[in-house]
């Protein structure tokens, strides 16, 4: 039950943040919003208020906001409420300044990413119960590549091959993502100098991968501005390791195993991490679940952002081809589009949640 409550409550947070940015958006640009749903399927409850449908939905799963003139729903809204064009506040979403509709579409995104520094800020202040470390070496390993390229303890891990590294779990990812074998550039910082060296990782059979050589145990505890920047680094890490994973999955390195949908996510994800957490007392478990809502909204924002029909990328190419045309796409054709986008990711989800299952129940 606890799984589920924290399931339906981080869920929610991140799409309550999507929406409302949607939301902010459109008022601001005078767009009339004709739902604010959150959730998908029935409603539980709903009101209106201004002209607008609030509602909760059955599923806690994804959300709405649905402006007027917006895939025919002028018309539809006027069938199902007469007295709703009296009450509404703003106008057609079609008929607004074309930077007015592409700002609305990308608040979205862009909001899932305020929320997401929000959690980083919050967790970053509340000192030892995150794990920050900087990327420094305060123990070299013997006879690993570290050593033979002549780093030494407490030297600064800057970047790798022109990587930029600012904490040090950015190095594991870089080794598990990006490394593909070979000689390493390293620049580091010794004594308030920078250097450069070359360094061959070593293959690990244990865990699999290649190792760099270095290892911290010195754990950061940042006040003042310094939480603002490690807050910073620690939503840049997840925004690297989202789109480092999609690159991975793009090119047939991520396994079935390693997909996971709402379900495998609420038991696999939630419900395990709670599990764990738990046995080391409520801040324990509140910072794992911020660093849950950290990585979904962030998921969530790069998601909506790729260029995908139905998604809010694609439907900013849309918005940008229109600026570029001086004239908007006729939105039925555009409209054809998405619907082929949604159904793609009808069926996308139903596979998703199949395989969620077999992972949950085959293992």
């Amino acid at each position: 039950m606890m799984t589920l409550i924290l399931f339906i409550v981080i869920f929610g947070v991140v799409v309550i943040a999507h929406e409302f940015g949607h939301f902010l958006l459109a008022k601001a640009n005078g767009i009339h919003v004709v739902e604010f749903a959150v959730g998908m399927g029935p409603s539980l409850v709903s009101f209106r208020k201004g002209g607008t449908k609030y509602s909760l939905k059955l599923f806690p799963i994804g959300g709405a906001c649905m402006f007027e003139g917006e895939d025919g729903l002028e018309t539809k809204e006027a069938e199902e409420n007469p007295g709703a064009k009296e009450e509404a506040v703003g106008g057609s979403f079609l008929e607004a300044n074309v930077w007015g509709r592409i700002s609305t579409v990308a608040a979205g995104p862009i909001f899932n990413f305020i929320l997401a520094f929000i959690v980083a800020f919050l967790m970053v202040n509340m000192t030892g119960t995150i794990a920050i470390r900087d990327p420094v070496a305060t123990e070299v390993s013997e006879g690993g590549g570290a050593e033979a390229a002549g780093l030494q303890d407490g030297d600064r891990i800057l970047s790798l091959n022109g990587e930029k590294i600012r904490l040090y779990q950015e190095i594991s990812l870089y080794m598990q993502t990006t490394y593909r074998g070979g000689d390493l550039e390293v620049v580091y910082e010794r004594g308030g100098q920078k250097y450069e060296t070359v360094l061959t990782p070593q293959y690990d059979e244990a865990s699999g991968i290649y190792l760099l050589g270095v290892m911290n145990a010195d754990f950061v505890e940042p006040s003042g501005f310094e939480t603002l920047k490690y807050a910073w680094y620690e939503m840049r890490y997840s925004v690297k390791a989202t789109y480092k994973s999609l690159g991975m999955l793009v090119r047939g390195r991520v396994s079935r195993e390693d997909v996971a949908g709402p379900v495998g996510i609420a038991v696999n994800v939630v419900g395990k991490t709670y599990d764990t957490a738990k046995d080391y007392g409520w801040q324990s478990v509140a910072v794992s679940m911020m660093n849950i809502v950290l990585m979904l909204s962030v998921n969530l924002g790069i998601l909506n952002l790729l260029p995908i029909p139905a998604l809010d990328g694609g439907r900013l190419v849309f918005l940008f081809l229109e600026v570029l045309r001086g004239k908007p796409i006729p939105p039925e054709k555009e409209g054809m589009v998405h619907f082929v986008g949604l159904m793609f990711f009808m069926v996308l989800m139903v596979v998703v949640f199949f395989n969620d299952l077999v992972n949950i129940f085959m293992k």
